[in-house]
């Protein structure tokens, strides 16, 4: 089963400013001459981790990562200002620009699957192939599955722990409850807060508990972003059209891609990637039997690296 590749450091690192206040920070791994791709990175507001770059064979990739608005490295952080769907668009593609890239590979689990899947909808001459995981929508019913009511039945022990900071009288809205906490001027409630809402996303992500990763998203720097900017977009129907990705799939045709779902995803069930694959049928859809959400769960990730290989040789093959 293949694993992770071995721990790379950057050999560039790039502050981009985008529209004010906004900052990214930006590394580039891997061999300067190898085919460009791009890690998409999840949340909305989750940020990149040195794993990230481990997805690819150094040897052969260009390997592109970026923590997107308002998190990770760049600044200021959790902020919300011009923090929206098409703004991240467009740094994908600024970013394009700036490193000199024609066409690159995108790699994108959950949010980033999302945001891949609308910037290759927009810009599909400038992408070579898609690898995406967990497959996220963005639909109201996607939202409302793990938000309001759905995987809480699943979980009841967990949602009990999610419900906690929400006074009873708006939990029948808990995107908005949750918005308001983090968005108000109690820093000791929207820390807490942010900490209850990324809890309740890691606990969900994996086939079996995995306290490295609780630990992970409730760090208390990282939790914030993740909370605020996420409920951000939520509250906000992701700053999308009803169904965008679906209607506009077949701007994907003519676009190599591999769709990789694990079959007990609580996050985004599979439903997602099924829509997808049937709106995208040139995709090669992957259902993994023995797994949730998670990039990191062995299966996903022997999914991922097969998939990256597999670009590798084909997109060497066609130069």
């Amino acid at each position: 089963m293949p694993t992770l590749f071995p721990d790379i450091k950057p050999y560039a690192q790039h502050q981009l400013k985008v529209a004010p206040p906004h900052s990214l920070y930006v590394e580039e791994c891997g061999t300067p001459e190898g085919i460009p791709v791009l890690f998409v990175h999840g949340g909305p507001g989750a940020g990149c981790t040195p794993k990230h770059r481990c997805f690819f064979d150094p040897l052969q990739y260009r390997i592109v990562l970026f923590d997107q608005r308002g998190c990770g490295r760049s600044t200021p952080h959790a902020e919300l200002t011009d923090n929206n769907t098409d703004a991240l668009v467009d740094d994908i593609e600024t970013l394009r620009k700036k490193l000199g890239i024609e066409k690159w590979l995108l790699f994108g689990g959950s949010w980033g699957s999302t945001l891949s899947l609308i910037y290759a909808e927009r810009y599909p001459e400038r992408v070579l192939g898609l690898v995406l995981r967990g497959i996220f929508l963005c639909r109201k019913q996607d939202l409302l599955w793990f938000y309001q009511d759905g995987a809480g039945h699943v979980f009841p022990d967990y949602w009990q722990q999610f419900l906690a900071p929400i006074p009873p009288a708006e939990r029948g809205d808990m995107m908005r409850a949750y918005y308001k906490l983090l968005t108000g001027s109690n820093e000791l409630a929207r820390m807490g807060a942010a900490k209850a809402w990324s809890g309740w996303e890691a606990q969900c992500s994996t086939l079996k508990p995995d306290q490295q990763l609780y630990d992970h998203f409730t760090d208390p720097r990282m939790a914030l972003a993740l909370a605020r900017i996420e409920t951000h977009y939520f509250v906000n129907d992701a700053f999308m059209r009803p169904n965008q990705i679906i209607e506009d799939a077949q701007k994907l045709k003519g676009i190599p891609g591999v769709i990789i779902h694990g079959r007990y995803d609580m996050v985004c069930p599979f439903d997602n990637a099924f829509a997808l694959h049937e709106a995208w049928p040139e995709s090669d859809l992957q259902i993994i039997r023995d797994a949730g959400h998670s990039a990191m769960e062995p299966s996903i990730t022997d999914a991922l690296i097969r998939a990256t290989n597999r670009f590798a040789r084909e997109l060497k093959a066609d130069e």
